[in-house]
């Protein structure tokens, strides 16, 4: 058996850097957009969620962290099936990048057939196609996936959008709940049985710590008709993506599959543009980094939650970048709410996963 030496380690891992700076050359869109989102947000110029004052949004100082270079002792991917959504551009294309350079095989998942062929090429990835404001796309995703893969290691539920006016998609339901909880909710139940092949296969989904001042009433969070706020529809599916995260690591205990979620910070992206007096010009300036990390940045904790060794300490958790935040909303904790979520999620996509009674 040939000795792997620390000089070796060293070069894999500047070739990786290598690769991923290689990448970001080949995709700096002009459209690219935080998180992934422009799958489906950034393609419908989407309007993000408004910045929080009271949030801590200022960029970290910039110290040596061992989860945010890839450190060599984080598990070897090559063999590994990985699928990322909304990765088109942002931190999916990001996250795509750095987990294919580490010979993961993975599924690009986005809405741009240009942008989501042009990440996938870069990163020697496969490309798939879906619009998750479409229900059947979803279902179809599923189904090309599972053709594909015998087996999928991790599922990464990454696309995501706010919109600033109520939208009801061709399915009936709030565009925002679905493209943010619903549609994710789907293609993870219709996964499930690929997932459950893999030796502790994990399912990590992108929230937003915007769930901390959220409300979730599940009597009009999908509703059609009434009052909106499109900062109050986002929180509330972030919220449900917590909730989602919980309730799938109970029903799912003893299977071997591990989640959980995650908030990667403020990202500079499109999702702010058409907040009024220019700010998502400013965002996207160089003025912005005291304010909003970069994509490559905000895709470090997406990277981490899907090959730390240390699953135990991940499962069914909700993390603040790299650090696990003990819920600060009383209904993300709520178990209750969590089973009847589900239950509503099953009934809207017709969809029955498998329980843990």
């Amino acid at each position: 058996m040939q000795q792997v030496t620390v000089t070796d380690r060293h070069q894999h891992a500047a070739a990786v850097r290598r690769r991923e700076v290689q990448f970001r050359a080949l995709i700096r869109l002009p459209e690219a957009a935080a998180r992934g989102q422009s799958g489906l947000a950034g393609d419908r110029r989407a309007t993000g969620v408004l910045p929080n004052p009271a949030d801590p949004m200022t960029i970290e100082p910039r110290r040596a962290d061992p989860r945010e270079t890839m450190a060599a002792h984080e598990q070897d991917l090559v063999g590994k099936t990985i699928v990322v959504t909304g990765a088109s551009s942002g931190i999916g294309a990001e996250a795509a990048a750095k987990l294919a350079a580490r010979g993961a095989r993975v599924a690009v998942v986005g809405r741009s057939p240009e942008r989501t062929r042009a990440v996938a090429t870069a990163a020697g990835a496969d490309a798939f196609l879906a619009d998750f404001s479409r229900l059947d796309d979803v279902r179809a995703l599923a189904e090309q996936l599972s053709n594909r893969y015998p087996r999928i290691d991790v599922l990464a539920n990454n696309a995501g959008g706010s919109w600033p006016k109520r939208t009801v998609t061709a399915d009936g339901n709030e565009l925002t709940f679905q493209v943010n909880h619903l549609a994710p909710f789907l293609l993870t139940s219709l996964l499930l049985e690929r997932l459950t092949q893999a030796r502790q296969a994990r399912v990590i989904n992108t929230s937003s710590m915007t769930y901390r001042s959220a409300t979730l009433d599940l009597d009009r969070v999908n509703a059609t008709t009434g009052s909106f706020s499109m900062l109050g529809a986002y929180s509330a599916s972030k919220l449900a993506n917590i909730l989602f995260t919980r309730e799938l690591a109970r029903r799912t205990d003893g299977t071997g599959l591990v989640t959980a979620a995650f908030h990667p910070g403020a990202v500079a992206t499109h999702v702010y543009d058409n907040i009024p007096f220019g700010v998502g010009l400013f965002v996207r300036s160089p003025l912005s980094r005291p304010f909003f990390i970069r994509p490559d940045k905000g895709a470090q904790p997406l990277v981490h939650l899907a090959t730390t060794p240390d699953t135990a300490a991940i499962n069914g958790r909700y993390f603040h970048r790299f650090t696990e935040e003990s819920p600060r909303n009383g209904q993300a904790v709520d178990d209750d709410l969590a089973q009847r979520l589900w239950a509503m999620s099953e009934r809207i996509t017709g969809v029955s996963a498998t329980a843990k009674d």
